[in-house]
């Protein structure tokens, strides 16, 4: 077993997230190779989990190394939006099919948006800038296009407004431009074809070091798997998901998704609601929120957990990632 990936603020979610009883039920709903998972399960005997995650792929670097646990550890291969669907009356059943007892309500959930090293490192979809590998940078199936085909059929206004709403890229149009200019010489199938022209197109003294293609990679594959859009549906039905008492703890690594995160604790702290989901441009639903004052949960990090000065030396990819936690209140 080949683990790659080095989980983020584990010390920090296992303080905030610590089981509180005996039995409890854990979900890990990005679990990815399985770091966080295993972690838990080790320091916590009686805890059990559900591991999710959309690529069967790296799920299977998660069966192996939790393998040892035995039945504590049950697993479920699909988008954790859909998993979270089977808790809420009008969704039930939608998406993968489920484990038998997978409809007991969490205790706590854990959800890690961060792109783990596996994906970079063995999915073989073009998620590296520095390998040549097919564009497609999905995490799982259902998801739309791949990247080749995104960028093949967006308008080059539309990609200068991903690549700097995304990721910040303050190159956006120039880059955006070359994109435009070699699609019309072919289609760009390739991942280092793709970093090639971002390299060409960003000026020299880009980034301090950075890679020109970095930011670029990064809305790419955002826009991709619908990162920013799908994240207030998944937030919501987490949270709906769990037991009164509860605790949902995420971890960031983008200022957009954090300030997604930041706001939907801040608006269930102060008493919003939430009514039946609406279709979004995008095809994902969103939930609508209105203003009842009713408080449904309790700040547990008033500002984002941050990585220590060690943590961002040993495993430079945490050092934009932030934590934050909430408790369910009863009623919620």
């Amino acid at each position: 077993m080949d683990i790659v990936h080095t989980p983020v603020l584990l010390e920090e979610a296992v303080a905030y997230l610590a089981p509180r009883g005996d039995g409890e039920l854990m979900v890990d709903a990005t679990q990815g190779e399985g770091g966080h998972s295993y972690a838990f399960l080790s320091r916590f005997p009686s805890l059990r989990l559900i591991g999710v995650d959309a690529d069967a792929g790296i799920q299977a670097v998660a069966r192996a190394r939790l393998s040892g646990f035995g039945d504590r550890a049950r697993f479920y291969n699909g988008w954790a939006h859909d998993f979270f669907a089977r808790y809420a009356g009008s969704h039930a059943g939608e998406g993968a099919d489920a484990a038998p007892g997978m409809d007991e309500r969490p205790d706590t959930v854990l959800i890690d948006l961060g792109v783990s090293s596996y994906h970079y490192e063995k999915s073989g979809r073009g998620f590296s800038f520095r390998k040549d590998e097919p564009l497609d940078m999905r995490i799982g199936p259902g998801r739309g296009p791949g990247a080749a085909e995104l960028i093949a059929r967006l308008s080059e206004r539309e990609l200068a407004d991903m690549l700097y709403r995304n990721a910040g890229e303050r190159h956006s149009r120039r880059i955006a431009r070359a994109i435009a200019e070699a699609r019309k010489r072919g289609a760009i199938e390739s991942s280092l074809a793709l970093a090639e022209i971002v390299r060409a197109a960003a000026p020299r003294s880009y980034g301090g070091g950075m890679h020109p293609a970095t930011r670029s990679f990064q809305a790419i594959r955002m826009a991709v798997n619908l990162e920013l859009e799908g994240l207030p549906l998944l937030l919501e039905r987490a949270f709906a998901a769990l037991k009164p008492g509860g605790r949902l703890g995420v971890i960031s690594f983008h200022s957009g998704e954090d300030r997604i995160v930041k706001n939907f604790f801040r608006d269930r702290g102060r008493g919003f609601s939430v009514l039946p989901e609406n279709p979004s441009p995008s095809g994902m639903k969103e939930p609508i929120v209105k203003d009842e004052g009713r408080k449904v949960l309790e700040l547990l990090t008033r500002k984002p957990v941050v990585p220590g000065e060690r943590e961002i030396r040993d495993n430079p990819p945490s050092r934009s990632a932030k934590f934050r936690a909430a408790e369910k209140l009863s009623g919620g």
